[in-house]
């Protein structure tokens, strides 16, 4: 999957007016990247579509127009993008209660390593989390972590010609999995791989 380069962007005046139908667009999309795993965990698969999505949403938030500060957005959220071999995530522990989601996160200290998928019965894949930056503590983890998912040619393979994909988590505060992902969810990750 190709990386984003400012000429794939809108500026800031074209997205304004394209911005309610290019929004509607991606939320359809988004509904067959989501995988919740339990009730308080979810990954959300980003693809080139969504990245574009989030940067330009960034772009028109904070205004941004210059080529320096375009090219900065570029940097930070094209390697969210799946290279091919693997499905990039980003991973989210929602809890509505506050004093509810921070005595979770003081418990699930460590869980970004403990998430995986599985393509049909080959080994389970754990995350690669965080790779940008550190984004758990001693006494807590973030809500937030940014994950990827590294497959084999084989697991690759076996997911473009239907196999099935699960997903979970095994840590000790936190273990649920999804098995398998709905037929919806697998079909749009495997258009991820080449």
């Amino acid at each position: 999957m190709s990386k984003l380069s400012r000429s794939d962007l809108m500026n800031l005046e074209t997205y304004a007016e394209q911005r309610a139908e290019f929004r509607a667009r991606v939320l359809s999309h988004k509904k067959n990247r989501k995988v919740m795993i339990g009730d308080h965990c979810s990954l959300y698969f980003e693809d080139r579509l969504t990245i574009q999505y989030q940067i330009q949403e960034m772009l028109r938030i904070e205004k941004i127009f210059e080529a320096d500060g375009i090219e900065e957005e570029l940097a930070a959220y094209n390697p969210l993008i799946p290279d091919g071999s693997n499905w990039k995530a980003t991973f989210m522990i929602e809890y509505t209660d506050v004093a509810e989601r921070q005595a979770a996160l003081a418990k699930m200290v460590g869980i970004e390593d403990k998430v995986w998928v599985q393509v049909a019965d080959f080994d389970r894949v754990f995350a690669i989390a965080d790779e940008d930056m550190e984004r758990s503590e001693e006494d807590k983890t973030s809500a937030v972590h940014f994950m990827r998912f590294e497959l084999t040619p084989e697991m690759a393979n076996a997911v473009k010609q239907g196999a099935t994909i699960s997903s979970g988590i095994d840590h000790p505060a936190y273990t649920s999995s999804v098995e398998p992902l709905l037929s919806e969810v697998r079909d749009s990750l495997a258009a991820d791989l080449v």
